[in-house]
């Protein structure tokens, strides 16, 4: 029976079995007790290991017993295991080895968040995206076939990964090619169907049996001979299996299911887990979980307990804040929140798009408000882009909130239906630069890069909390395709106007005037970078965008200085600064320049400070590069 906890375990908790276990093998020892009682205890120390690390927490206790039942049954890692996602990993990385190093997860050199396939062999597929578990897996296990290996191959989805286009792409391929895939559709919101009782677990263990699927099998062949008989049997079958079960579309679809069944059943699981086990083909298995299992608070509020932040120190322990007066800055998803909020206020074309980040976009309020003109499409990246762009041909103003990383799979849709129509669409770009803990997956380090080469689309760079709220409210009323990048977390603080005003196109502002060295910052490193001007006399501009450039302030600021830096939290390839090269090129004017962004590589998690410092673009770092370059020149520079 599972167990169920109401508090974050302060101290390491006493867990016997659980410590015998360093890999899935030894799993197999242990008796139906035995494994229930490690089911607990994986859960507990699940509890205990993100309190003191943080991260992420519900979908991961949803399926402890599932993950045991994955590993007791199968051969991992000869058995290919890939899940989808990845937040719902923790369970299986306790179990594969990775035990003593969870304290590290997602710390700066620790274990990733995610499955990472240079951190662990039973990592078959690196992941941070939804909905990509199908599809790699129908890889290895065509791989498999080609290289004649016998071998299991297991995709774990989540329902709401269900609503990707990719996942339905992989389903129709499966079915075409016969592969030997098993898909456990773990289903935490019962969002495709409910699980109706006994009747529907007694036909869940029916046919996943062995004899069951020796008879339909046998049955199929004997009457494959016979005319008009072959229709009826699988008919009055499929006909059968719809009375409890969603079997028909999936079947339809080329699939044998399974299901639902209780996916914190852990004997269940393994009965059934075994019997579908030695069933050839496309396989899927649905099973009913729920997510945060066994944490009363995160049963009672899923979502609020998708992810957690580490336990910090009772109120007595408590280092006094500096300055407890000074109220902390918002978060930028709550400054572009409440911008939608006014916005629609004063817009009734406005309509917000999410593919399901609303709460991560900072869009509860305006959905709570204007339900109406709130659309959240599941994880669709590709149909919110297009979606938006129906909307834009008849008269309406979609915003589509979403994050940078996520952003990249509609880049079709920005290019060939938004922007290649010129059309009217807002993309508030979330989780723009380095996204700290949840590394490289997340990283939206590309944006700047993707977006300038795109006609018709204005890029901007807001360095602050005003100016995110500013040159939104510019993005919305430009005549056409437009997008805004943001940052993770909050700002420096800049007191926000709530009187909207429209910035000039492509016009960016002096901040501090100096000599010799200008420096352009391209979006939220402006305080690093003022920091850097300060300290070297130099002049320092916030450009605000990327494109148009101001070609008029650069061409100004080349006659004035001896070397131009340009400064963004976006990889330097194809950047803004590469854009300024790019002019300055195409107007034949010769100056050096230097810039500073993220190298050619990916940046693994840590803390957003960390990162920064990895790659030079915190203040240190920046007036290092600067220095070295003015040495390089022999150019003094004099603050």
């Amino acid at each position: 029976m599972t167990k169920t906890f109401n508090k974050i375990p302060e101290n390491r908790p006493n867990t016997p079995l659980l410590n015998s276990i360093d890999h899935p093998s030894q799993l197999k020892v242990l008796n139906s007790d035995e494994l229930l009682s490690l089911s607990n205890e994986i859960r507990e120390f699940v509890l205990y290991c993100v309190g003191k690390t943080g991260g992420h927490f519900g979908a991961g206790l949803g399926v402890v017993e599932l993950t045991v039942a994955l590993h007791y049954v199968f051969k991992t890692p000869e058995d290919r295991l890939v899940w989808d996602v990845g937040h719902q990993t923790y369970p299986h990385k306790i179990l594969t080895g990775r035990r003593e190093e969870m304290l590290t997860i997602r710390q700066h050199k620790g274990l990733s968040g995610f499955p990472k396939r240079s951190e662990s062999e039973y990592d078959t597929f690196g992941v941070g995206h939804s909905s990509t578990s199908m599809s790699a897996a129908l890889g290895m296990a065509i791989a498999a076939a080609q290289n004649k290996i016998t071998r299991n191959t297991i995709a774990v989805m989540g329902d709401g990964a269900m609503t990707a286009g990719l996942a339905f792409e992989a389903i129709n391929h499966a079915a075409h090619v016969d592969a030997n895939l098993l898909v456990v559709l773990n289903d935490n919101q019962m969002s495709i169907s409910k699980n109706v009782g006994g009747l529907s677990t007694y036909f869940a263990k029916l046919w996943s049996s062995k004899l069951y699927n020796q008879l339909r099998e046998t049955g199929k062949k004997a009457l494959r001979t016979m005319p008009g008989t072959t229709n009826f049997v699988r008919r009055t079958e499929e006909y059968m299996k719809s009375i409890v079960s969603p079997a028909t579309i999936f079947e339809e679809l080329g699939f044998y299911y399974v299901g639902p069944i209780d996916g914190h059943n852990l004997p269940l699981l393994i009965q059934t887990l075994s019997n579908v086990k030695e069933i050839k083909g496309a396989v899927l298995l649905h099973v009913i979980t729920q997510k945060g299992k066994g944490y009363e608070p995160a049963e009672d509020d899923p979502v609020g307990y998708h992810a957690l932040s580490k336990i910090e120190p009772k109120a007595s322990e408590k280092i006094p804040h500096k300055n407890p007066s000074v109220p902390k800055p918002p978060k930028y998803s709550k400054v572009f929140g409440d911008w939608l909020c006014d916005m629609a206020a004063s817009d009734k074309r406005l309509i917000g798009i999410t593919p399901a980040m609303c709460d991560g976009s900072g869009m509860n309020e305006f959905a709570g408000k204007y339900p109406d003109r709130f659309e959240d499409v599941a994880i669709a990246e590709q149909h919110a882009v297009t979606l938006a762009a129906g909307m834009a041909c008849d008269n309406l103003k979609p915003v589509v909130a979403i994050y940078s990383t996520f952003l990249q799979r509609a880049y079709d849709q920005l290019i060939h239906d938004v922007a290649l129509q010129n059309l009217d669409v807002l993309f508030a770009i979330d989780r723009a630069g380095l996204v700290g803990e949840d590394g490289a997956t997340h990283g939206g380090v590309f944006d700047l890069s993707y977006l300038r080469c795109v006609p018709n689309m204005i890029v901007m760079t807001p360095s602050d909390e005003n100016e995110t709220r500013q040159l939104l409210y510019t993005g919305y009323q430009f005549s056409g395709p437009a997008a805004v990048r943001y940052p993770r977390g909050v700002g420096p603080g800049v007191p926000i106007e709530q009187t909207m005003i429209e910035v000039q196109i492509g016009k960016g502002r002096i901040v501090r005037s100096g000599a010799r060295t200008a420096i352009l910052n391209f979006g939220t490193l402006l305080s690093a970078a003022f920091d850097v001007a300060e300290k070297l006399g130099a002049t320092i501009v916030d450009m605000r965008f990327v494109k148009p450039l101001d070609k008029d302030l650069i061409r100004e600021l080349t006659a004035t200085h001896e070397l131009l830096v340009t400064v963004e939290e976006n990889v330097i390839a194809g950047g803004a600064g590469a854009a300024v090269s790019e002019y300055l090129a195409a107007a034949a004017i010769s100056i050096p320049i230097l810039h500073i962004g993220i190298p050619d590589q990916f940046i693994d998690h840590g803390k957003h400070s960390q990162q920064l410092k990895s790659v030079g673009l915190d203040t240190t770092g920046i007036l290092k590069k600067i220095d070295e370059r003015l040495a390089l020149l022999k150019i003094s520079q004099n603050p």
